[in-house]
């Protein structure tokens, strides 16, 4: 985990659709650790989807204008962070960011099209929420603790998105350890399961649950297996389809036993005696 350090600039908050829906919980808890732990996040006016997935079609200039306007309404407003707490947002943002930074024609002609924004020249910091608490320091996170997590084994499930590209990952692709040592920094004990970075099925699961099903099968038993008492996870699409489809798996495989699946925000709550956030949430 980095440096401490001491963390006073307001950041701007994109919460990105679900995070008002169906991930309300995952919004909560992080809105309410954040506030204890010093962070100001101010979640964005007027903010509106964040095209969900980044195009790979380089010439497809149109797909990348719902992201670079999040970041030019963000820029505009004086800012020099984002932060999301939704894994495809943050990949979404954090990509369509690149692409344009990378060629000062495409942010030109992006910013002809958004003609009732202000323009945008780059200058937006695009971090997950992990980030900022990893720089934010350990001991920070070790000093809010009220209720130690004693030991708590968690296995901490990355997915795809934060992770993939390499241009945009928040760490190692292969062997990540932001969540661990935030996990272990709570007083829990994280545990290595080589599944932690497989995809759980994504939108597979709108047409072809039991294909997800399968796939968060082998993932929640990879975690068993390698002592998880429970899996993690920042991505409510994850969060979805290891935990929902738990119904789908007992249909699939009789011998199963449910695996309880929090968002990482959960954990932080709990471990800082926010109770009433997880209850309200």
């Amino acid at each position: 985990m980095a440096e401490k350090g001491k963390q006073t600039m307001e950041i701007a908050y994109f919460p990105g659709c679900t995070l008002k829906n169906t991930a309300k919980r995952l919004e909560t808890s992080a809105l309410g650790v954040a506030k204890l732990l010093g962070l100001d996040l101010r979640e964005l006016p007027n903010w509106t989807c964040c095209g969900t997935c980044f195009s790979l079609a380089e010439d497809n200039l149109m797909k990348q204008v719902a992201p670079i306007r999040t970041l030019s309404r963000a820029a505009s407003l004086g800012y020099s962070v984002i932060t999301t707490l939704c894994s495809v947002c943050y990949n979404t943002l954090k990509q369509a960011d690149l692409f344009v930074k990378s060629d000062p024609k495409r942010l030109k002609k992006i910013n002809t099209f958004m003609e009732e924004e202000a323009n945008y020249e780059g200058q937006i910091a695009v971090k997950h929420f992990l980030t900022l608490l990893d720089e934010l320091g350990e001991e920070k996170i070790k000093e809010a603790v009220k209720h130690n997590l004693n030991g708590l084994k968690v296995g901490c499930y990355y997915g795809c998105l934060l992770l993939r590209p390499q241009s945009i990952a928040i760490d190692d692709c292969e062997q990540p350890q932001i969540m661990e040592r935030l996990m272990k920094a709570l007083g829990a004990e994280p545990v290595y399961f080589p599944y932690q970075v497989e995809c759980c099925g994504s939108y597979h699961t709108a047409v072809h649950p039991e294909i997800v099903a399968r796939r968060a099968y082998r993932i929640l038993e990879n975690a068993r297996e390698n002592g998880a008492e429970i899996v993690v996870t920042s991505c409510p699409l994850c969060y979805f389809n290891l935990k929902d489809r738990q119904k789908n798996i007992k249909e699939i495989y009789s011998g199963f036993k449910p695996m309880k699946v929090s968002y990482f925000t959960e954990i932080m709550a709990d471990a800082f005696g926010l109770t009433k956030i997880l209850e309200n949430g």
